[in-house]
């Protein structure tokens, strides 16, 4: 158990901080489930950081996506008013 906590924790501090979004609270989100669902809170927390920083990148792209196309527009109405 002690050998699990180690490696996650090495990879926690490994991963930096760029690459770490949404890692954070996937963890404890997961911990607390892992925990309840049978004592592996360990396990959940590492799940948990997997998927948060999924999310979080989802959520970047989706961002990224928006203000992209808003630049498009942006332009086009642009290029429409000018004679």
């Amino acid at each position: 158990m002690k050998s699990i906590f180690a490696s996650a924790l090495l990879f926690a501090i490994s991963a930096g901080t760029a690459s770490a979004a949404g890692c954070l609270s996937g963890a404890v989100v997961g911990a607390g489930v892992g925990h309840v669902a049978g004592h592996h809170a360990v396990l959940g927390g590492m799940a948990g950081c997997a998927i948060g920083h999924h999310h979080a990148k989802v959520e970047q792209r989706r961002r990224e996506d928006a203000a992209h196309r808003e630049a498009e527009q942006q332009n086009r109405q642009g290029g429409a008013q000018t004679p």
